[in-house]
């Protein structure tokens, strides 16, 4: 009997999909094939050379290794973007285009935003599939990621003319905060700080994936040999670490005068 799953040629409807999923795809409004690479989008954005990227479906050590590979080379591409647009900030800095410069510290933040969104897509891994897909990953490792190192460079650049921002206007990080001061200086020190909590946050959600798929124990290590555990202090530690502490020392000067007691009828 024939099994009902099958269709008439034997296969099933899911391995016909990967058929016609691997070969050019017939557009009715163009009226023509797409995915040869012919046509001016698939040249702009070198969709073949970029879709050919991926291990095919026939050698996936799991159906899941395609997410695996797909979120870590996305992943790669958004650092790639920060760093070019932390690369041009540090320009606008020296320039004093706060403008231009406070509207690209907006988009680093967004793509900051899409990092950390990203990332928890892998959290539907379970860990036993990650365990399959890990033997076929040698001793790589995140520290390897040329993106994050290039943020991490990138970053150690733009924390230096943010200083010199600072130095032509006389100015400490905790003296921005100060009553009637520079507010287009102070807009820039708060984006700096919006796009360090992203940053940070994205690396705490890195560090949660890594809890949930191989665990962190004291003896959980990565394939690099690295302790797991070394992750809970590098997603806590600030790309801008003067902005930071510079609340610190606010709330070291703090004082109540001028405040009111709770329940106590204010002065119109």
């Amino acid at each position: 009997m024939r099994d009902p799953h099958l269709q008439a040629d034997g296969r099933s409807p899911a391995d016909s999909l990967r058929g016609l999923l691997s070969q050019p795809i017939f557009n009715p409004v163009l009226k023509s094939w797409v995915g040869d690479g012919s046509h001016d989008y698939e040249i702009y954005l070198r969709t073949k050379d970029l879709l050919s990227l991926q291990t095919s479906a026939d050698l996936l050590t799991d159906p899941d290794e395609l997410m695996f590979q797909i979120v870590h080379q996305a992943q790669e591409l958004w650092l790639k973007l920060i760093a070019h647009e932390l690369t041009e900030l540090v320009d606008d800095l020296d320039r004093d285009r706060l403008w231009p410069a406070a509207a690209r510290l907006d988009r680093v933040i967004r793509i900051s935003s899409c990092l950390g969104d990203e990332i928890r897509v892998l959290e539907t891994l379970t860990p036993d599939t990650y365990q399959v897909i890990r033997r076929s990953l040698g001793n790589g490792s995140g520290q390897e990621s040329p993106g994050f190192n290039a943020i991490q460079t990138a970053a150690r650049y733009l924390a230096e003319a943010l200083d010199r921002l600072l130095g032509r206007r006389n100015l400490q990080p905790s003296e921005v905060y100060a009553p009637g001061g520079d507010d287009e200086v102070k807009r820039i020190c708060e984006l700096f700080v919006d796009f360090d909590e992203r940053y940070q946050l994205w690396l705490v959600a890195h560090f949660m994936l890594v809890r949930r798929t191989i665990g962190v124990g004291r003896d959980v290590k990565a394939l690099d040999g690295v302790p797991a555990r070394i992750l809970i202090g590098r997603m806590t530690k600030p790309l801008f670490r003067p902005l930071w502490r510079a609340r610190d020392e606010l709330t070291a000067d703090w004082n109540r005068e001028g405040g009111h007691q709770p329940g106590a009828e204010r002065a119109g």
